[in-house]
């Protein structure tokens, strides 16, 4: 199959010996998602640098074994596709085990082979989506017996190492880089190697989440021994609730994001390989009335 993007693709996680690449100018995410994969550590979004409509690069390697479109509500809010699609690959790393791949319209036909960084189709703008999301694709492992439901994947580990991380953040103070009425994109002041910075129990992780609207978050550590409180620039914004290698997810507590008096949401990623941005969710499109290089500071209420 053809590459037409030519970007390098990096191992990011793992199921029973299947990995999953992200391109090395993308970023990645296990739980900055309301779906319930994300919730159990059994998926991920893997965020190219295209836009919609452009080709999604094949995070996986194997057969394709089946492609089957789902109808999906209308777009909240905004233009989307009527139709999503399931495209199901039996993996080439352990043939016992079928990858699930979601929001991107197959150019390829069943039973073609395909290797990680190879067209796989054009990213969907679905209906499952909300105003804000950047196009994705979705990654899960399945068994054979069960390749298509919400529920049932496989839980994944984070192969990337992040020993070699920033530092943390005593405020959440930069420059808007990115302005549209959906959201804006925030280069903080500091070194944020990876994503951004939280304390759990003395440790440092990094954030992993689409806080605080999701009511709960994703962290990514060093320690396989994670519990106890997290801390962002010094304030508690919520609890490890479960632990999965070395990965977390906790509860969000009561806390607030806001700019220029207005409250927001926070959408963050790991980055692999560029500066990590922060994402900043205005309550509804064009809330937030932001211009490129203006210096803003996210307040942290809690």
């Amino acid at each position: 199959m053809a590459n037409s993007t030519g970007v390098r693709m990096l191992p990011v996680a793992i199921s029973d010996d299947v990995r999953i690449y992200c391109p090395e100018n993308g970023r990645f995410s296990f739980f900055n998602s309301p779906y319930p994969a994300h919730h159990s550590f059994s998926a991920i979004d893997v965020y190219p640098s295209g836009r919609f409509g452009h080709i999604a690069p094949s995070p996986v390697s194997g057969v394709i074994a089946g492609i089957r479109w789902v109808e999906c509500p209308s777009g909240r809010g905004f233009k989307s596709s009527t139709h999503d699609c399931v495209i199901i690959v039996r993996s080439s790393e352990n043939p016992k085990r079928l990858i699930k791949i979601l929001h991107v319209d197959p150019i390829v036909n069943i039973g073609d082979r395909i290797e990680p960084g190879d067209d796989l189709g054009r990213l969907i703008r679905s209906g499952f989506f909300d105003f804000w999301t950047d196009p994705h694709i979705h990654v899960e492992v399945r068994k054979p017996s069960d390749p298509i439901r919400a529920r049932g994947g496989l839980q994944l580990e984070r192969l990337m190492d992040l020993h070699d991380h920033g530092d943390l953040q005593n405020e959440l103070k930069g420059l808007i880089i990115k302005c549209k009425p959906e959201y804006s994109l925030i280069d903080v002041y500091g070194d944020l190697k990876f994503g951004l910075h939280v304390e759990v129990d003395g440790k440092l992780g990094i954030l992993d989440a689409g806080i605080p609207h999701y009511g709960r978050f994703g962290i990514h550590m060093t320690s396989h021994q994670i519990k106890g409180e997290v801390m962002l620039c010094g304030k508690r914004i919520g609890r490890v609730m479960s632990v999965h290698a070395n990965m977390c997810i906790a509860k969000c507590s009561d806390v607030k994001f806001s700019v220029n008096g207005r409250n927001v949401g926070l959408s963050l990623y790991i980055y692999p390989h560029l500066r990590p941005l922060i994402k900043i969710v205005p309550k509804k499109p064009g809330a937030l009335n932001l211009k490129e290089s203006q210096e803003v500071t996210i307040n942290i209420e809690a």
